[in-house]
């Protein structure tokens, strides 16, 4: 079934003339829109003061941040090799030939973010809560639009729900490793995020982003074990570790410092009292 599902899709949406739409750029649209109201709407839970001024640049930081960030950690991590940028420079903002990092949009996203702070007056650890809150949304469309382009297909598989990808994916079966990752990232990681985010007292500032952290490392650690490697790259030390491994290992430990630092400090989220040791 999945099989007849993907041959029914096109990567495009629609085309008006030179003008095309495809669905890996609506997917960023709806991650981002969505990301912005829920933001909006915690931020009211959390009492913290965000006007729509604040959420445009808040919304505009992040954005840059991410497609910055994701294209240049694509390019370091994941590309063709230094000396191929060099000799062709424009490759590097070379955006209509494909080629996103999540680990480099999440470190753009994060630096972004202390502009963000800044210019809003929102404490960052309240600002990357929010922000971790919403992003397994973004990450869910992403990866749904991933399957859609049939790009980062899994190893062979004889599981019946393998789907046949054809092209550079040969035809034997693969795992839908963008569908475990929607799930794993985007649906399993936003649950447990959202059910703590209802949480009264909100949890101590940097909660979130430590969880978060955590939570995807280990998410995309696993699932690597079924996502074939990157052509260009194939595996790394010894046969078995990717570079998506190599790259979420910090991201558990950094988020493991986060937590602990958010539950020894215990600082609320802007707006609200200071919680007691009983709280």
């Amino acid at each position: 079934m999945l099989n007849d599902l993907y041959w029914n899709l096109d990567p495009i949406l629609f085309s008006l003339g030179p003008f095309t739409v495809r669905w890996y750029g609506v997917a960023y649209v709806l991650g981002f829109v969505c990301a912005a109201l829920l933001i909006w709407r915690l931020a009211k839970r959390w009492r913290i003061r965000v006007d729509a001024d604040a959420l445009l640049t808040i919304m505009f930081c992040v954005i840059i941040g991410v497609i910055v960030g994701g294209r240049l950690g694509y390019v370091l991590f994941y590309g063709n090799g230094l000396e191929y940028y060099l000799h062709d420079p424009l490759e590097i903002v070379a955006f209509n030939h494909g080629g996103m990092s999540f680990h480099g949009g999440l470190v753009g996203a994060l630096l972004s973010g202390i502009a963000a702070a800044k210019l809003t007056g929102i404490p960052y650890l309240t600002l990357a809560d929010l922000g971790c809150v919403a992003a397994p949304i973004g990450l869910f469309f992403g990866r749904l639009a991933n399957f859609v382009n049939g790009e980062l297909w899994g190893g062979p598989t004889d599981l019946p729900w393998g789907v046949v990808f054809g092209g550079a994916a040969g035809t034997m079966p693969r795992h839908p490793s963008q569908l475990y990752e929607a799930l794993l990232e985007g649906v399993l990681i936003f649950i447990v995020l959202f059910l703590l985010s209802r949480k009264r007292p909100p949890r101590p500032r940097g909660t979130f982003l430590g969880a978060f952290l955590v939570m995807y490392g280990c998410c995309r650690f696993g699932i690597e074990f079924v996502r074939q490697p990157d052509v260009q790259l194939g595996y790394l030390w010894g046969g078995w570790l990717t570079m998506g491994q190599l790259l979420s290992v910090p991201l558990v430990l950094v988020g493991i410092g986060v937590l602990v630092y958010a539950l020894r400090m215990k600082k609320p989220q802007a707006g609200l009292p200071e919680m007691t040791q009983a709280e």
